[in-house]
């Protein structure tokens, strides 16, 4: 599990505990609370009742006449419709003398009873009892004051009693109240967790992917970041450091490159010059000059598509986008390449049709690239063809260019290397090597469109020949898809 996500987990945790240890203890003490207040209240009413000349039967009377008024006391959610109080009162030895629920307790000894035995004692008297001792919501709570005679000795005791179910509706309801309020805390509380993880953590993990892309030889575009100033800094420091890296290593390798490319042509043209030197023949000084030409547009060529590679490799985004359609550039590059294929009686034929979002300019250079490699491998008299295609299996979603010729094929241990930096075959028929470099600059474009290229071997009964695709990321199918455009056609 990465660091991350731990962190995460134990800080959901440790909130998740905090929050329910506290909605526990708060549950816990809303009963105890509105009990207290309960008994606060009958202190009062038991002390005030005592403190009043006692008559027992106006006592009596009171207490009936308010049960039969009806009430309509909303207090809060709970809407009180009756009186919920009652009382009696004992002698000095706890005998009950006065019971208001109609004298079901009179005659009864309750000098044990803890209001009355600890009022008789001279202490605070209360109790809390259960009539029904399965059910706590059946507790009745006992508050017990002294009567006093008018010598101020105590001559009896006066409770007064109230059901804990009178005031259950105020604790459910505060306990739904803390309850609801609990989990919006929490779960805003949890959100902002995991919102500021997010905004932090999330760029950190497209930055630790932007970095495994660059190791592992890729070129992706710096990844969006958001606001956070700490995670901007850190991805302007890595982009600053990878371009360092990449500037020095990329201009040591084509120092290299190029150094190894233009020696044999410079050997050449160093060879020819010192033989023009001494007296020859007027035909094999035009033969040498004939070389030394030929290998100054070999060395041209070399540098020109090299700077191309160079400024292609440098880009880690198309910077022109526009919409292309890849039916009629095939055809443009076609008909562009058709006066060179008809030297050697070679047909052209261009087919398919589709719309991408890519830089056009790029996509006809990779194309003219594939096609002017067809014309070189294919036979005199032969076919090249162009097609658009659209990707399946694994390429679904992608759509390619295919570039097919009649010649021999790549060989097998070539296939593999096909599109690496100046790495060349023999063109059929002569020991004349191309740059090395037009394959590479079709990979570069691939990739900067998020594609890729492929390059194989047509094997049949009566087909062969070598075929590369360069297939390139999100089409948009075109009105002509499926139209076929034959460029050139060759006589003979």
């Amino acid at each position: 599990m990465r660091l991350t996500r731990l962190t995460l987990l134990l800080i959901a945790l440790i909130i998740g505990l905090g929050f329910f240890r506290l909605v526990q203890l708060l549950l816990r003490d809303v009963e105890a609370q509105t009990f207290q207040a309960t008994e606060e209240v009958l202190v009062d009413t038991a002390n005030l009742l005592a403190a009043m000349p006692l008559d027992l039967e106006e006592i009596q009377l009171g207490l009936e006449r308010s049960r039969k008024r009806e009430l309509e006391a909303r207090i809060y959610t709970l809407n009180k419709r009756g009186i919920g109080i009652g009382v009696y009162v004992t002698n000095a030895r706890g005998v009950v003398l006065f019971d208001s629920e109609g004298g079901r307790r009179v005659g009864e000894d309750f000098s044990q009873r803890n209001d009355v035995l600890l009022t008789l004692l001279g202490s605070y008297g209360a109790r809390s009892t259960r009539t029904d001792p399965e059910d706590p919501q059946s507790s009745v709570l006992y508050v017990a004051a002294p009567l006093v005679d008018e010598n101020g000795a105590v001559s009896g005791v006066l409770t007064v009693f109230k059901a804990k179910a009178d005031v259950f509706g105020f604790v459910q309801e505060r306990r739904k109240s803390i309850l609801w309020t609990a989990s919006l805390i929490g779960t805003g509380v949890i959100a902002l967790v995991a919102a500021t993880f997010w905004w932090l953590f999330r760029p950190i993990g497209r930055l630790t992917d932007y970095a495994r892309s660059i190791s592992s030889g890729g070129r992706p575009a710096p990844p969006e970041l958001g606001f956070g100033r700490e995670v901007n800094t850190l991805g302007k420091a890595l982009r600053d450091m990878r371009e360092s890296l990449e500037g020095r290593h990329y201009a040591e390798r084509y120092v290299q490159n190029l150094t190894h490319e233009l020696k044999s042509p410079l050997a050449a043209i160093k060879g020819a010059s010192e033989l023009m030197e001494e007296g020859m023949p007027e035909e094999d000084r035009q033969r040498f000059l004939t070389n030394i030409q030929n290998e100054c547009d070999r060395s041209e060529q070399v540098i020109r598509q090299l700077l191309k590679l160079a400024a292609l490799e440098g880009k880690t985004h198309l910077e022109q986008v526009e919409k292309v359609d890849l039916g009629e550039l095939v055809r443009e590059v076609a008909a562009e390449c058709a006066p060179r294929a008809d030297q050697r009686g070679i047909r052209i034929e261009a087919k398919g049709a589709c719309r991408v979002m890519g830089d056009r300019q790029l996509l006809r250079s990779a194309i003219e690239n594939l096609v002017e490699n067809a014309i070189d491998f294919s036979p005199d008299r032969g076919e090249v063809s162009v097609a658009v295609i659209d990707g399946e299996g694994n390429k679904k979603g992608l759509v390619g260019v295919r570039v097919t010729d009649e010649g021999e094929g790549f060989p097998e241990f070539a296939l593999g290397r096909v599109f690496e930096r100046f790495y060349s075959l023999g063109r059929p028929g002569s020991n004349r090597k191309g740059s090395g470099l037009g394959l590479s600059l079709v990979r570069e474009t691939a990739e900067l469109h998020g594609g890729r290229t492929e390059a194989e071997n047509r094997h049949g009964d009566d087909t062969s020949g070598g075929e590369v695709t360069l297939w390139i990321a999100g089409g948009m199918k075109g009105s002509d898809e499926g139209a076929v455009s034959s460029s050139s056609a060759g006589k003979g």
